[in-house]
């Protein structure tokens, strides 16, 4: 048996969480495809339908309609892709700069670790679903606001771990090796010590990835997010909630699903660790 599938028997978490993002990343992907109606057409006609287990459901609605008629299942298809965009991007770029810092501040020391470790206080000294808000104020409404305002809180993250992990490599012994060896700092730094980082990165991206699922999801439950008439989430959450008492649906499937999404990603990066981490692997 192959050494990678003896590992996902030891850790289903991770085949289970990563197999339902997988199928959610698909489904973003192909939304147009797949989705059975429009999610932004509107049918007044057919306001706050409830499931199609439900009486008084119309065939063709799975998961009924919200307040303007609008299909959810077909909403809740394409808030996916908005979901895992800012997900994805966001972590990808919050972890290559607080990584590339991180790695920085850990094996250099001196005056450039300095500097990180007080830019990391300084910017952990905010609350960072507020701050979040603040900059998507101040910058302005859309995609890119909140994935740079996203970039911008959760670098810290990043450089904390990696820096830490960074001065507990340059202790080890491969290190002095290499320097015995004659090899260069950026050598060192790059060939030596970044690949034994890189398994807590990969981590800290899977977490990172459901942080920045919820922060957009309160973004847009508050209109801070992508414009009113793109399906997100959280903006199918507000509304939802206006209406909670006859149409429960329109609020409880965006939610379920922010909330599977978010403990997927959790999963995923604990069984990461777990699979990554070499004293935990006996």
């Amino acid at each position: 048996m192959p050494s990678w599938l003896k590992s996902l028997r030891r850790e289903p978490r991770v085949a289970i969480a990563g197999g339902y993002l997988l199928l959610l990343l698909l489904a973003a992907i192909f939304a147009p495809l797949i989705s059975p109606h429009d999610p932004l057409e509107q049918d007044l006609m057919l306001n706050t339908l409830p499931p199609a287990w439900s009486a008084g459901a119309e065939p063709g609605y799975l998961l009924g309609t919200d307040s303007l008629g609008r299909d959810i299942a077909s909403r809740l298809i394409h808030g996916a892709r908005v979901a895992l965009t800012v997900a994805i991007v966001a972590a990808l770029a919050a972890g290559a700069f607080g990584t590339v810092l991180g790695l920085l501040a850990g094996y250099f020391g001196g005056w450039v670790d300095a500097v990180v470790s007080r830019l990391i206080d300084i910017w952990m000294a905010f609350p960072p679903v507020l701050l979040s808000i603040l900059l998507v104020a101040m910058i302005g409404t859309g995609l890119s606001s909140v994935i740079l305002a996203i970039v911008i809180i959760d670098w810290t993250r990043f450089c904390r771990v990696v820096r830490s992990e960074t001065l507990q490599q340059t202790r080890m012994d491969y290190v002095d090796a290499a320097v015995v060896l004659g090899r260069s700092r950026w050598t060192i730094l790059t060939r030596e010590v970044l690949p034994n980082v890189l398994p807590v990165v990969l981590v800290l991206l899977s977490l990172e990835m459901g942080i920045a699922v919820i922060v957009e999801a309160v973004l847009s439950f508050v209109g801070l997010s992508v414009s009113s008439d793109m399906p997100t989430w959280g903006g199918m959450i507000a509304e939802g909630r206006q209406i909670i008492y006859h149409g429960w649906w329109v609020m409880v499937f965006p939610l379920a699903l922010l909330v599977l999404t978010v403990l997927a990603f959790n999963q995923l990066g604990d069984g990461l660790r777990r699979l990554t981490d070499p004293v935990m692997r006996r």
